[in-house]
């Protein structure tokens, strides 16, 4: 078979080919180069002394707290009713006023009670001697018929004439008390110590007890209660505390959690959580002299659960967290750092306490550890002092990072 191809295709095809060739074992040997200065540069960054700041592990005191939302709910928010119908003559509070228990609120009007008292006791005067005469009359019947001078029916009439005098004296009685306690509803007065709030009905209206209204609601301020929530996870530390007699101390921050309102103490716990939510209610008390706290008002309560007394304490900024768990940077004495896992206890503040991992003396690594791994090698700024953990801190909340 004669070849029909022409000799200067074949030589271009062998030109092309050897380009191409060419062109591959440049390409390779550019990638084999930067890899090889990609590595070195890794190796020498690996080389190079990071940064960091340090902290020693120390020992101290941190608090296990608790921090929820609550609302300040009074002990007492009465509604003043009238317990009587009748025209309203007086108001004898200003609006905002505290008063005392037994203070003089309002005046309904007396007359027509005082008007039924008189009539009750007139009542009682007739038959208080209505049964003082059938009284000695049974006693002239019972010798009359003790000499068979008059029939038995007779004398048991009588006898029974006096039990009724003495029913209607009791009677007339019970209709006197009944009515000087209607002249005592006539004069109305607070029947706890607290603030009033906005009158509900002027003077001159005629007041019932179907009123639903009422004359003005007086609330209890001091003392004065938060109600908040608490996990039921939480609630058997809480139990435990309380069963050991211990007072747990609350303090009631505003809603910025910036300003500290009161302190007070824990006083009571709910009877049965919340399936719903997993909670329980608790209740504190504050003094509440200065009347900071106002009814309804949202606070941030904390509750000082208990004190975990000699523990190791770092900044919580020491804590990493990846593949062994919770971990710190622990500094070599040749300045070279090691992955040392621990266990954590409660936060307090920017503290958190070490339960396993660390002792007391122990370096850890609380600024630039992003830029570390096991081994590496670390330098100390001059210019920027060792951070201190903060074992007396303000408690914020209890957890386990």
């Amino acid at each position: 078979m004669v070849s029909t191809e022409k000799p200067h295709s074949a030589k271009s095809r062998r030109i092309l080919a050897a380009v191409l060739i060419f062109i591959t074992l440049a390409a390779l040997g550019w990638i084999v180069f930067h890899s090889m200065g990609a590595q070195s540069s890794r190796q020498t960054r690996a080389n190079t002394p990071v940064p960091a700041v340090l902290a020693t592990a120390q020992k101290g005191d941190i608090t296990i707290t608790e921090r929820e939302l609550g609302t300040v709910t009074p002990l007492a928010n009465i509604t003043v009713r009238t317990q009587i119908n009748g025209q309203l003559q007086q108001v004898a509070f200003q609006e905002g006023q505290i008063v005392q228990a037994g203070d003089f609120l309002a005046q309904i009007d007396p007359r027509p009670y005082q008007t039924a008292l008189e009539q009750a006791e007139g009542s009682l005067k007739r038959d208080e001697a209505l049964l003082a005469e059938a009284q000695i009359d049974l006693e002239r019947y019972r010798k009359l018929v003790a000499q068979d001078s008059i029939s038995k029916q007779q004398f048991d009439t009588q006898a029974s004439l006096v039990e009724q005098y003495e029913g209607a004296v009791e009677t007339d009685q019970g209709q006197i008390d009944s009515d000087k306690l209607n002249l005592i509803y006539c004069h109305v007065t607070a029947p706890v110590t607290g603030r009033v709030g906005l009158r509900q009905v002027d003077a001159g209206n005629y007041v019932q007890t179907s009123d639903t209204n009422g004359l003005v609601v007086l609330t209890q301020l001091q003392p004065i209660t938060v109600i908040f929530t608490l996990p039921e996870d939480d609630l058997p530390a809480v139990m435990k505390r309380l069963s050991m007699g211990a007072e747990l101390q609350t303090i009631a921050y505003d809603r910025t959690e910036s300003t500290k309102l009161a302190t007070g103490k824990l006083i009571s716990t709910d009877s049965e959580i919340d399936p719903t939510t997993g909670t329980i209610k608790l209740r504190a008390e504050f003094d509440n002299q200065d009347n900071v706290l106002f009814p309804n008002q949202f606070v941030n309560i904390e509750l000082l659960v208990d004190t975990l007394h000699d523990a190791i304490i770092v900044p919580s900024a020491a804590i990493q967290r990846g593949a062994p768990g919770t971990y710190v940077y622990l500094v070599k004495d040749d300045n070279t750092v090691s992955v040392r896992p621990v266990k954590l206890g409660p936060v307090q503040g920017e503290s958190v306490a070490v339960t396993d991992g660390l002792a007391v003396g122990d370096k850890v690594v609380v600024d630039g550890a992003d830029k570390l791994r096991d081994g590496a090698k670390i330098t100390l700024p001059d210019d920027t002092p060792s951070s201190k953990p903060d074992s007396k801190g303000h408690s914020h909340h209890r957890s386990n990072p």
